[in-house]
């Protein structure tokens, strides 16, 4: 057999070793994630999949980093400003339930973002045609 160079004596060597490395698995990922932030995630999916309002991954993440946990009577609140934005001609809306403020893009009915009251005392928010306070 010819050798290649010093280190390798075949192609299947260097297949080895630059392909097969080991593959990482779900469960690896899992165990960094805490029960508390798993049970979190779960809460907040189960509150949107109640109503009719989706909200994107991004406002997802925003609602779990911020420990935000939306309560029945303030989603059905946030649902009432989106149907009251939509009436109005809105398409991008900020929607303010008592110290939380909502992005939402109201034809898709989607919460782009959450931010809770500590976060948006800038008081500034682009992107906006129109604002639903309830």
């Amino acid at each position: 057999m010819n050798q290649i160079s010093n280190q390798f004596l075949s192609i299947e060597q260097i297949t080895d070793q630059y392909l097969n490395k080991p593959q990482t698995t779900k469960s690896t990922y899992l165990s960094e994630v805490s029960f508390e932030d798993v049970l979190r995630q779960k809460q907040n999916e189960s509150v949107m999949e109640s109503s009719g309002l989706k909200f994107s991954k991004h406002a997802a993440s925003r609602l779990n980093d911020r420990n935000i946990a939306l309560t029945d009577s303030q989603n059905v609140r946030l649902e009432n400003g989106v149907k009251q934005a939509s009436e109005k001609g809105i398409t991008e809306s900020l929607v303010l339930v008592d110290s939380l403020a909502f992005i939402v893009n109201v034809p898709n009915k989607t919460v782009v973002t959450a931010l809770d009251q500590t976060e948006a005392n800038s008081n500034i928010f682009t992107n906006i045609d129109g604002a639903v306070i309830i």
